[in-house]
């Protein structure tokens, strides 16, 4: 006695030299195949879907430089998202047309006093609770604002790490490639304290 709709299950031929066993599948997903053209497509991780979502965030950022994308995910779940640009009510550079650290011809990576935007970890951060933060992962995307290219070296700046600590956040997931990434234990970043020696 079953009480529910039965399954119907179709079996299809081994479609991968190598394999002898063929494949189960309910007639719903037999169907999708089909239309398809082939077999069902491979999960990806979740890593990857999770930084394909902050992927998706960074396309609100404002930088005429550097777009990033963070998401805070703690027990799976996404608590807050983030993306580099201007406080609330100031003018994106994207709007005035040009970046002040360009015009004064500061170096990628110094002086982040002169720029206009908040970043996409910190925007996060402050959009979110830290008692739902603790334990939780960061993940972090970055593309070149004029070739669109993802940035193979993107990681959080020293201020950045600071409120990824103070968080309690455990890891910080940073895409390097469509498929690629490096996951960063915070501890690390707690062990190498960036204090200047006196």
């Amino acid at each position: 006695g079953c009480n529910g709709p039965a399954i119907i299950m179709a079996e299809i031929p081994p479609a991968r030299k190598g394999e002898d066993k063929p494949c189960k599948f309910s007639l719903p997903m037999v169907k999708w195949v089909i239309k398809r053209g082939g077999l069902p497509m491979k999960r990806i991780s979740k890593e990857n879907y999770y930084l394909d979502i902050a992927q998706t965030v960074l396309e609100r950022a404002t930088c005429l430089r550097r777009v990033y994308g963070a998401i805070i995910v703690t027990n799976d779940e996404i608590i807050s998202t983030g993306y580099n640009g201007a406080p609330r009510g100031r003018a994106n550079c994207v709007d005035m047309g040009y970046c002040s650290r360009e015009v004064l011809q500061v170096p990628r990576g110094e002086r982040y006093e002169l720029c206009r935007s908040i970043h996409a970890e910190a925007n996060a951060i402050i959009s979110a609770a830290r008692r739902d933060m603790v334990g939780g992962t960061l993940y972090l995307v970055g593309r070149d604002a004029q070739t669109g290219e993802l940035l193979g070296d993107a990681t959080s700046c020293s201020m950045c790490r600071r409120m990824v600590i103070n968080a309690g956040l455990e890891r910080v997931v940073i895409r390097r490639t469509e498929t690629e990434f490096d996951i960063i234990s915070v501890s690390d970043w707690i062990a190498e304290d960036d204090a200047v020696s006196l």
